[in-house]
């Protein structure tokens, strides 16, 4: 059952910004009042680094709304998308207004439920990118959206090479934990990606043929996004290009040759062509 007694976010105007938060400590979304659609907070812009791997998504689901910053980028640069955000606390949704968020339409919606129980009904393979970026009211991470049955959810929903990107807080050994769940969900295709300020740190996951596609190719890719993508990611791509460098020097490899059938003997014991195996995950939930 859904927990129904969470508590009001204090919303207030800070010089020239709106910010929504819970306390003192902690910030939970800020919006530039001269930019209202713009991605203020660095662990914002790095959330949006699935561009690189997919530019194109059809259909993105985000768990946690707070002030709205990433939904609204998508709305407005991604029109061919179809968002769906989820947000637990009523109160949050209530200051959709105040943070200039758009009115629900036929390509998006904001959903008031539990992003857990959400994504738990959630037939496989409908989307394309999840975002998930929810916080207890202290800045934590809610167990229930970091739990292995939680990512092994977001795997489930994930089309083939879909893309999760998880906003965690950057400390240990929590941190750690958590992406040891999300690799045992993924395999080897996980990657932390740095936030330059805010305490967070932001994990890439997908599939292995998605990464090896990107390695080498992030700033050719970022060159073909619109110019405000090519903005918002300007401070992601070298830590992502070193991120993928095992996929790059994979992909580069010299493959051995195969033996031609050609001439082989009646009788002869062709070889067999051996699918490459995916490690299964690391670290400890």
């Amino acid at each position: 059952m859904m927990d129904t007694t969470w508590p009001s976010p204090v919303v207030e105007q800070d010089g020239d910004s709106v910010i929504l938060s819970f306390d003192e400590l902690s910030l939970q979304s800020r919006m530039r009042l001269d930019d209202p659609g713009a991605l203020d907070l660095d662990y914002s812009r790095v959330m949006m680094a699935f561009l690189l791997l997919l530019p194109q998504p059809q259909s993105i689901l985000m768990i946690g709304l707070g002030g709205g910053s990433l939904a609204k980028y998508c709305h407005r640069h991604l029109p061919q998308a179809r968002i769906t955000v989820v947000e637990i606390n009523p109160e949050v949704i209530a200051a959709r207004e105040t943070f200039q968020i758009p009115q629900d339409d036929e390509r998006f919606s904001v959903v008031f439920g539990d992003g857990a129980e959400f994504l738990a009904h959630t037939p496989r393979g409908s989307h394309d990118v999840i975002l998930v970026d929810g916080f207890g009211i202290h800045g934590e991470q809610p167990e229930a959206l970091c739990s292995l049955p939680f990512y092994k959810s977001c795997r489930a929903a994930l089309r083939e090479s879909g893309v999760l990107m998880v906003n965690l807080q950057d400390q240990e050994p929590q941190c750690s934990r958590l992406i040891g769940r999300i690799w045992q969900m993924f395999g080897e295709s996980v990657v932390p990606l740095e936030v330059a300020c805010g305490g967070n740190l932001v994990v890439l996951a997908s599939d292995e043929a998605s990464f090896q596609a990107c390695a080498g190719q992030v700033r050719r890719r970022c060159r073909d996004l619109a110019a405000d993508h090519q903005v918002v990611l300007g401070d992601v791509l070298e830590g992502l290009e070193e991120e993928l460098k095992p996929w790059r020097v994979a992909a580069e490899r010299p493959k051995k040759p195969v033996a031609s059938t050609l001439g082989v003997r009646e009788g002869a014991v062709k070889p067999k062509k051996v699918a490459g195996k995916r490690k299964s995950g690391g670290g400890k939930p």
